[in-house]
């Protein structure tokens, strides 16, 4: 029996054309970053050999004379997680919070805008047992822990801060954020 042999259609001629010439481009640019990698890992080896040791970047305008761990071991954080809200619209007043409470050793989890931004007093809102968190940051913020307006207890174990404090129109009353911003 004979075999019959086909040609090939000029449409798949032309589509192993394409297909050879993209392998190519691709084999090349593979090539090519093989010689910068090669190139890199010599120049690295060279450095290493000459030198004995990579030598260490130093930075002259600035020293470190803490590590993170001997910084926090001067001065822990104090046993109180808060998150802040912006409840008066005002950009970065979260942050400027953060700021000042972290100075005071405070642990700011959150720092993010309120539901919306109507909240004409600031609040201090206490979600845990943690009385004596809520006294610190009370105090840290002159607020009067006896103003039921300003001071609320709100338990809520579902969140997982001791605080909330929903910065108010009224922030610029608050005499440690009014030096603070001043600075």
């Amino acid at each position: 029996m004979a075999k019959i042999k086909r040609n090939k259609s000029p449409k798949s001629l032309i589509s192993k054309n394409k297909t050879q010439s993209s392998s190519k481009i691709l084999n090349g640019g593979i090539a090519l970053m093989a010689i910068f990698l090669v190139g890199f890992i010599f120049s690295f080896s060279t450095k290493i050999i000459q030198n004995g040791d990579i030598d260490k970047v130093q930075f002259p305008a600035m020293s470190i004379s803490e590590s993170a761990e001997e910084i926090y071991e001067s001065n822990p954080l104090l046993d109180i997680d808060i998150e802040i809200l912006n409840g008066c619209g005002e950009p970065g007043l979260a942050a400027k919070f953060s700021d000042l409470l972290r100075k005071e050793r405070i642990d700011v989890v959150r720092s993010e805008n309120a539901n919306h931004f109507d909240y004409e007093k600031t609040i201090l809102i206490q979600r845990t047992e943690n009385v004596e968190g809520m006294k610190i940051v009370a105090k840290a913020l002159n607020l009067d822990i006896n103003d039921k307006n300003q001071v609320i207890t709100l338990v809520d174990s579902d969140l997982d801060v001791d605080l909330t404090l929903i910065v108010g129109k009224d922030y610029r009353n608050i005499p440690a954020i009014r030096r603070y911003i001043s600075n």
